[in-house]
């Protein structure tokens, strides 16, 4: 059973990142603040969810939200500030992003930090304890999902459409025989090891 809040009354925004493991592409993260009475029976944290479930509660969750924004950070800033960073970057993105400004963030996870002034709490496993992080976690992943869709089209021998940029037995395959993409983060292992000579001597 999710908790509606960690502390009642006040305005408490969600916040969840999506992509942090994968090879290839942004990590998208949402900030969503939900209202004290939202419930929804079907709203979990997005890993628990089928593909399909969370495409029903996107729009469920956006209509019926105080507020709610995302927050991307792209390869290239992810290869200058490394991978955890960037997903703290993104979620502060999404929170700078909100028409309404929190009193409070809770965030999926052990640690966060930003330029931000708002407090927080991080709470391990929070898309799994609290509405707003797991409707949080449903946005950041649809969003993203839709993103590496569109990015199978351009590069289609990578099979984002399925692995999403995660480093799958296929997603390595096609690396080692396509190559890499500027969709790829040069600093992760799997990916740097097929940069050109070229490129590392710069």
């Amino acid at each position: 059973m999710l908790l509606p809040y960690l502390q009642k009354g006040r305005i408490e925004c969600g916040l969840d990142e999506a992509g942090r493991g994968c090879l290839a592409g942004p990590v998208f993260a949402a900030a969503v603040i939900l209202p004290p009475d939202f419930s929804n029976e079907m709203l979990n944290d997005s890993k628990q969810l089928s593909e399909a479930k969370r495409y029903q509660l996107r729009p469920i969750i956006e209509w019926q939200a105080l507020a709610w924004s995302v927050g991307v950070v792209y390869p290239e800033e992810i290869d200058k500030i490394n991978i955890l960073n960037a997903s703290f970057l993104a979620m502060e993105r999404a929170v700078l992003g909100l028409s309404m400004q929190p009193q409070h963030l809770l965030v999926d996870g052990n640690r966060f930090r930003s330029t931000l002034t708002i407090p927080h709490t991080c709470i391990v496993k929070g898309d799994a304890k609290y509405m707003s992080i797991a409707a949080a976690s449903v946005l950041a992943k649809t969003y993203r999902d839709d993103y590496m869709n569109e990015a199978a089209r351009q590069y289609p021998h990578y099979r984002w459409q399925h692995n999403k940029g995660y480093p799958t037995q296929d997603h390595r395959d096609a690396i080692a025989v396509h190559g890499i993409t500027p969709q790829h983060r040069l600093t992760f292992a799997g990916v740097k090891e097929y940069i050109p000579a070229a490129k590392r001597a710069d």
